[in-house]
């Protein structure tokens, strides 16, 4: 399977994505569609066996729209594409010029706009709307006989009405009436039904008394109710365009050019033409245009703008390098590792706007409930008329005007973005946090949590244990049994092996041969003649290990809180190495911050009980799960979870993968530039516990957000629906409040969603007391 996000145009409505979804969801090889109004994007997952990009694209334009192609950072639009597609930041799929013009033409929007330009064009549609409608009210007034004029010229009242309410009505509303043709082919109702209903009852009616049967009409009540709707989506095109700030940012962060060497000589060429292998050269001030390791010069490199990290970081030789980040002191060249849609900057784009096409519980609730409200406003307005006009005897006018009313009030709209629109801020400040959030549904669980599972080693400790003493046998020398421990380990990653190397430097290196490994315990190998053994107690025990002489070693290490790592000769205890690690810097002040909002804390770990203890009263940590095998953590947490609660599992992705995945919601943290790990729901980028509560307390506004949208849209239809009805008579609304009202209910949500923008996520963990630095860390039973 495959999943892309293709860009969208002329999405108008917020429910017209349902139009997209239905359709794509209908063809062959589509497992899963969600289009984003927002964003003006759909994100499909696919089987390429069986369909293609250009395929999608065909269904899209078949039900009405127009698709540009793949979303992607500007620095990967091939260089010789036109000059739109660089500025829409996307390399646009090939497609037949005919077909686009007719897109074109139907839409009445210009093809391949992006939200900034639809907000241009919605305005010039209704500055001209405004410029035809002034003249029809002073010609027909509404009962304000004082400012009446008089045709000029001696021309018929009722045509000059019409020639000018034809101008303000179908240059100007075409978007929706298109938008409401295609939705009802495809069996959906949204806000632009209502519209063609509203203003194309009020239009056809003045034209039927004008041409047919006389008497009054309705031109400027139609013209004027077209004026206020969109004088509306206007000012929602404008702050959804403010919504989607942050994607168009990170498409942006990576320079178009990039200076490369080649022959011997520099030369520059477009980014997206940059191979893996190629030297890149970056001097003091320019971009990194692709990721890669240094090879050549020392510089500091700003990566706040994809990692969230305030302070520049140090890069030299051997070092990695992100693009997308600046380079702010001296100049470096460096191999690029990867380019074009795998660099870390193309991953965290196409994974933010996953995020943001997906949909939360709520907006599977709301969406439907949106499509039935437009329904519920349709049989409201019929009821309004035939009460009115048959039962009560009103006329024609006063009946017709109250059931344009009820149409233009309804407003499914404000349903269709209170979730959407809040996602998108929230994920999009996430973004700029380093912290990545992949799903709508991970957002909303991030807010409900009841506990929350942090690995120890490398999450809460700075995973960069340091053997701090040595206990012997009697008999033996420091020297004897560390160089038989590095003997065993030497080849291993593991963080133990990694200390025992490092303190074993400069002593003679012994052959090892029939090596094994033993999950979670140790390793066994053959040296000199002699079977070594070096883990933890449980591998002793395995083995028939007796403590001896250093049993009260043992008990004195594993009290102070360090990792004991046992080294045994031919089933003889011959000495003790201790290891500690210490705590990152905001461990404490994280799990302080997560207690007070409510949260309980768990460490996992597979250090022995004292020891973990030991660690968790120094951070205050309340829940301790020692003696835990890497294959065992998922099952801690579905323990915890057994109770009805929330569990949230902090770990690296990779050893942890089946815990995060296990857990409600997995964090991954320190992912650097891996950010497409799939077992994580949240990806922080740095190695800093604090990020978890910087994402919990960005879910928790989040979500907030979200459901003072749902309320206030779902109260405002519960109110208006009997104020437009007449139900409080004589008091009545007319057509033009009730159209203000209803685009006023929509820019109140989307206004509502970006005010998350004012939420500061603290740049640092606040300080507290000076903590002891941490004797007792990283077993080799829970490496992370």
């Amino acid at each position: 399977m495959k999943t892309e996000t293709l860009l969208l145009d002329d999405v108008v409505t917020p429910l017209d994505p349902l139009v997209i979804e239905k359709r794509l969801s209908g063809v062959a090889g589509v497992t899963g569609a969600r289009a984003h109004f927002g964003a003006g994007t759909v994100t499909v997952d696919f089987d390429p066996s069986q369909t293609s990009i250009d395929a999608l694209r065909r269904e899209i334009s078949a039900c009405g729209f127009h698709c540009d192609g793949l979303a992607m950072p500007q620095h990967l639009c091939p260089h010789d594409k036109s000059e739109h597609a660089r500025h829409r930041g996307h390399a646009p799929v090939k497609a037949d010029a005919a077909a686009h013009d007719e897109m074109a033409h139907e839409m009445g929007h210009g093809a391949g706009m992006d939200m900034a330009q639809m907000a241009r064009d919605m305005r010039n549609r209704f500055l001209v709307a405004l410029a035809f409608s002034v003249p029809i009210f002073l010609l027909a007034p509404m009962g304000m006989d004082a400012i009446r004029i008089d045709p000029p010229f001696g021309l018929d009242r009722d045509l000059l009405l019409f020639i000018l309410a034809s101008g303000a009505i179908i240059y100007p509303g075409w978007p929706f009436f298109t938008a409401a043709v295609r939705a009802l082919r495809r069996g959906v109702f949204n806000m632009a039904v209502l519209v063609l209903l509203s203003v194309g009852a009020g239009y056809f009616f003045s034209l039927g008394s004008t041409f047919v049967w006389g008497g009054a009409q309705f031109y400027e009540a139609a013209s004027v109710l077209l004026v206020f709707i969109l004088l509306g989506h206007w000012l929602e095109m404008r702050a959804r365009a403010g919504a989607s700030d942050a994607i168009r940012k990170l498409m942006d962060l990576a320079p178009p050019k990039a200076v490369v060497v080649r022959d011997g000589q520099e030369r520059e060429v477009p980014t997206a033409e940059v191979l893996v292998g190629d030297i890149v050269v970056v001097r003091p001030g320019g971009k990194v245009p692709v990721d890669g390791v240094v090879l050549e010069g020392r510089s500091d490199v700003d990566e706040s703008m994809l990692t969230g990290e305030s302070l520049p970081v140090t890069k030299d030789a051997g070092d990695a390098v992100i693009g997308g980040t600046i380079n702010k002191g001296g100049m470096i060249r460096y191999r690029a590792t990867k380019v074009g849609a795998n660099t870390a900057l193309a991953q965290i784009v196409k994974l933010v706007q996953e995020a943001q096409n997906s949909k939360a519980p709520a907006q599977l609730l709301a969406d439907r409930a949106s499509q039935w409200l437009v329904i519920a406003a349709i049989l409201i307005g019929l009821a309004t008329f035939s009460v009115w006009f048959f039962v009560l005897g009103q006329p024609v006018l006063f009946a017709l005007t109250l059931t344009i009313t009820v149409l233009v009030i309804a407003c499914p709209d404000a349903l269709g973005l209170a979730t959407p629109m809040a996602i998108m801020v929230g994920t999009g400040i996430g973004a700029r946090h380093g912290i990545l959030i992949k799903n709508a549904v991970a957002l909303e669980e991030s807010a409900k949590l009841d506990v929350v599972i942090f690995d120890k080693t490398g999450t809460l400790t700075m995973g960069e244990p340091k053997v701090v003493e040595v206990v012997t046998a009697p008999g033996r020398e420091e020297g004897e049994v560390l160089a038989a421990a590095a003997a065993v380990e030497r080849g291993s990653e593991h963080h133990i092996a990694v200390a025992v190397l490092e303190r074993a430097k400069g002593l003679s290196q012994l052959e090892a041969s029939d090596f094994s490994a033993f999950e979670g315990k140790g390793v066994r190998a053959r040296v000199g003649g002699r079977t070594i053994l070096a883990g933890n107690a449980m591998l002793m025990q395995d083995n028939a290990v007796t403590f001896g002489a250093l049993a009260a070693e043992t008990a004195r290490l594993q009290g102070s809180g360090r990792t004991v790592a046992y080294i045994a000769e031919d089933g003889e205890l011959i000495g003790l190495i201790a290891i500690a690690d210490a705590p990152r810097p905001t461990s404490a002040a994280a799990i302080a911050r997560l207690k007070k909002r409510g949260v309980e804390v768990a460490m996992i770990t597979g250090d022995n009980e004292a020891t973990a203890t030991r660690i968790a009263r120094e951070l205050g940590v309340d829940t301790v799960l020692a003696n835990v095998l890497p294959g065992q953590k998922a099952s801690k947490v579905k323990e915890l979870q057994a109770g009805g609660r929330k569990v949230a599992m902090v770990g690296d992705g990779v050893n942890d993968a089946p815990a995060l995945t296990q857990a409600d919601v997995g964090f991954a943290i320190g992912a650097g530039t891996d950010v497409a790990m799939e077992s994580a729901d949240v990806v922080l980028m740095r190695d800093d516990p604090y990020d978890v509560v910087r994402a919990i307390e960005l879910s928790r506004a989040t979500l907030a957000k979200m459901h003072q949208n749902l309320w206030w849209a779902v109260g405002y239809n519960v109110i208006a629906f009997p104020l437009a009805a007449g139900l409080f008579y004589p008091f009545t609304l007319s057509p033009e409040i009730a159209a203000l009202s209803m685009s006023g209910s929509s820019v109140i949500v989307a206004l509502n969603a970006l005010l998350l923008k004012t939420v500061r996520l603290e740049a640092e963990a606040p300080s507290g007391a000076p903590m002891e630095q941490a004797n007792a860390h990283a077993p080799r039973t829970a490496p992370v």
